[in-house]
């Protein structure tokens, strides 16, 4: 009996090691940034799987949510409040879509790539309004730029 309690108790510190180690990216949801007007920022973030983003509100009238399309098959989409933070746990690996409902089209979006992203063709393949489809495709391109420098 003590034997199994020595080993439930050894498979919970193991357990809460593993979530312990996960990472979590804090992103505003601003009405101006270094990047001009109605942004997230950072804009692009790269995570780990079993990594976390803290969307906060920093400014008021500001959601994040997910993108139809911009979403890995087997993940799960989320939509917070607006003017509350959000925390979402990133488990699925795959490019994310984010965007702020009501100033969606003014381009304030923000991409979330996760590990190695098997949906990211299908991601780059959404059409977008305004100037959401202008920022997405820098965010592409920021993307692309940071894997080269990486090898």
């Amino acid at each position: 009996m003590r034997k199994m309690l020595l080993l439930a108790a050894a498979g919970a510190v193991l357990g809460l090691g593993g979530t312990a180690l996960a990472a979590e990216v804090e992103v505003k949801m601003l009405n101006k940034g270094a990047a001009g007007m109605m942004v997230f920022e950072p804009a692009l973030v790269t995570i780990a799987p079993g990594d976390s983003v803290k969307f906060v509100a920093t400014d008021k009238s500001h959601n994040a949510e997910t993108i139809k399309g911009m979403v890995p098959d087997d993940a799960k989409p989320f939509a917070g409040k607006m003017n509350e933070d959000v925390t979402v746990t990133f488990d699925q690996a795959g490019v994310y879509g984010v965007k702020c409902m009501p100033h969606y089209g003014m381009g304030m979006v923000s991409l979330v790539v996760v590990g190695k992203p098997g949906n990211e063709e299908a991601a780059r393949a959404v059409t977008h309004a305004g100037k959401a489809k202008t920022v997405f495709a820098g965010l592409f391109d920021k993307l692309a730029a940071e894997r080269m420098a990486a090898k």
